[in-house]
C-alpha cells in the first residue's frame, strides 16, 4: 500500500498536493510544484517551481531566505523520489546553500549535477547520493535572462524499504525475546513463600 501511495505522489501535481498537505504541510503551503520530469529523461529536464506568494516572502518584499533553503530540501527530494521510486526511503544526511542574491520573483531550482542514482538503484541495496542544485529567479522581463540567486550542495540516504522493514522485524523480535527473559513469571525469587 505504502509503494502504490508513493508511486500515485510522484505521478502528476494533483496527487502531490493531496499528500504534501498530509504529509508535508509546509510544502504545501508553500506551494513548490515538479515541473518537467519524466522517468527516464536526463536531470537536466528536471524543474522544481516555488511561487512568490506571500507565504513565501519576508517583509521586505523578497522570497525569505527560509522559503528558498526549507524548499531546497523539498526540491531534491522530490527529484530524488522520482528517480528511486516508491521503493526507497529518502532522508537528507546533509545540505549546505550559498546565498546569491535577493530573489524578487519565483524561484526555479534545478539539478545540475546528479550521481548515477539509476545505476544505484539498480545496484539494490542503501547508497548515498549528493546532488548540486541551483536556485534561479524566474524571468520577470523578457529581455533578461534568469537571475542565479543561490547553490546548495545536497546528500540523502537511500534505503530500500524492504530492508527498512526487515530490520524493524528484527528489532521487534528481539524485543519480544528480551522481554521473556525478563518476564516475573519465570523468576524463581519471587516464589519464596
Amino acid at each position: 500500500m505504502e509503494a502504490w501511495l508513493s508511486r500515485l505522489s510522484i505521478k502528476n501535481n494533483f496527487w502531490h498536493k493531496v499528500f504534501s498537505l498530509v504529509w508535508l504541510p509546509y510544502a504545501f503551503r508553500s506551494g513548490i510544484r515538479m515541473h518537467g520530469f519524466r522517468k527516464g529523461r536526463a536531470a537536466e529536464a528536471f524543474a522544481a517551481i516555488l511561487p512568490f506568494r506571500r507565504f513565501n516572502r519576508n517583509f521586505y518584499d523578497a522570497m525569505a531566505g527560509a522559503a528558498l533553503l526549507g524548499n531546497s530540501e523539498v526540491a531534491a527530494g522530490m527529484y530524488l523520489f522520482s528517480v528511486c521510486g516508491g521503493d526507497y526511503t529518502i532522508v537528507c544526511k546533509e545540505m549546505k546553500y550559498r546565498f546569491l542574491r535577493p530573489c524578487l520573483g519565483p524561484a526555479i531550482y534545478r539539478v545540475v549535477k546528479s550521481q548515477d542514482v539509476e545505476e544505484k538503484v539498480a545496484e539494490g541495496g542503501e547508497f548515498n547520493v549528493a546532488l548540486e542544485m541551483e536556485i534561479f529567479q524566474q524571468k520577470i522581463v523578457k529581455t533578461r535572462d534568469e537571475t542565479l540567486v543561490g547553490r546548495c550542495d545536497i546528500t540523502f540516504h537511500c534505503t530500500p524499504k524492504s530492508m527498512v522493514r526487515e530490520r524493524s522485524d528484527r528489532r521487534k523480535a528481539r524485543k519480544a525475546r528480551l522481554s521473556a527473559t525478563r518476564d516475573p513469571s519465570t523468576n524463581s525469587e519471587g516464589d519464596a513463600s
